[in-house]
């Protein structure tokens, strides 16, 4: 009888296994044609000579990577993007955990402070971009109040290199206007970071900290030797979350300084908007979005195969 019971019991799970399975298969084609496939697609144009209007899919190697990595404005993206992803996920960072910190000790009026971090999250890159342009002007915004100090920055218009060397091509250093783009991106995003850490500041228990003090440990101690390492966990998805943005952005240069001069503020993806659309270089555009893939890649496997061996 029991047997009985547990052959129908299985064939039921059986029954609702196969259900779910059919529910799933349009989605997974639908992923599997319009984000695998798509992927597949540009891969075999960025290895083809199609760099006019007339389609042309002969074999062409790696030709047009090559082409890009000896390219002026290429090797600028590259330096661009690297300093706007330090910068931007360090800066989060620190202000986020700050931000998070202070809200946790239990302010007057926290729900009105954290509203207002989180704010500027509301918002999509392009509004913060026009409104960050306006604001870093060299003749408006902060400007005019920094005039009547005879101070004059020329911000996301500078075209100076900050301890820059010859780096093929180019000058390889820290462009002074990806400083006004860093700002104007880390207003937006440390929102995010404060919730991510004031969430895990919330679900550390107090005794812990109790405990720490009841051995001596002074604040910064408790800090630096309890909290922090509990909050790394948060701190890696946030590195992951903001590297995925910094790599790929693009309205926000877009809406606020374009490529500018020299390139100073130009980044893989408006090159391949350019190249792509503007120019209709294909090949040379696809290859463009491949290296963008791949250097998201680099970030986001390691984090998912961890992730997974951990659940495992």
């Amino acid at each position: 009888m029991a047997n009985n019971i547990n052959v129908k019991r299985n064939k039921k799970f059986s029954k609702d296994q196969w259900t779910a399975f059919a529910f799933l298969i349009p989605s997974f084609l639908l992923i599997l044609l319009f984000v695998y496939g798509f992927i597949g697609w540009t891969a075999y144009v960025s290895v083809s000579n199609w760099n006019s209007l007339v389609p042309d899919f002969s074999f062409a190697g790696l030709e047009n990577y090559k082409y890009l990595f000896n390219d002026f404005r290429f090797q600028a993206d590259l330096r661009n993007t690297l300093f706007f992803t330090i910068l931007f996920i360090g800066s989060v960072i620190a202000m986020g955990m700050g931000l998070a910190i202070l809200i946790d000790q239990k302010l007057k009026g926290e729900s009105f402070y954290r509203n207002i971090f989180l704010f500027p999250m509301a918002l999509s890159f392009v509004v913060t971009g026009v409104v960050w342009q306006w604001l870093l002007h060299p003749s408006t915004g902060f400007n005019q109040f920094l005039s009547v100090f005879g101070i004059q920055p020329k911000w996301y218009t500078d075209t100076s290199i900050l301890g820059g060397f010859e780096w093929g091509s180019i000058q390889f250093g820290l462009p002074v206007a990806m400083i006004a783009v860093v700002i104007a991106a880390v207003w937006q995003m440390t929102g995010f970071s404060l919730a991510m850490y004031l969430a895990g500041l919330r679900g550390i228990p107090d005794e812990l900290r109790e405990a720490a003090r009841m051995d001596g440990a002074s604040e910064f101690q408790i800090y630096r030797k309890v909290v922090l390492p509990m909050l790394m966990p948060i701190t890696i998805s946030v590195i992951i979350i903001m590297a995925h943005i910094s790599l790929k952005i693009f309205d926000l240069i877009y809406a606020m300084t374009g490529s500018g001069a020299n390139f100073v503020t130009d980044v893989p993806a408006m090159y391949m908007f350019e190249t792509t659309f503007r120019g209709h270089y294909y090949a040379n555009g696809a290859a463009i979005a491949i290296i963008m893939l791949l250097l998201v890649a680099i970030f986001i496997v390691p984090y998912l195969w961890n992730s997974r061996k951990g659940d495992n």
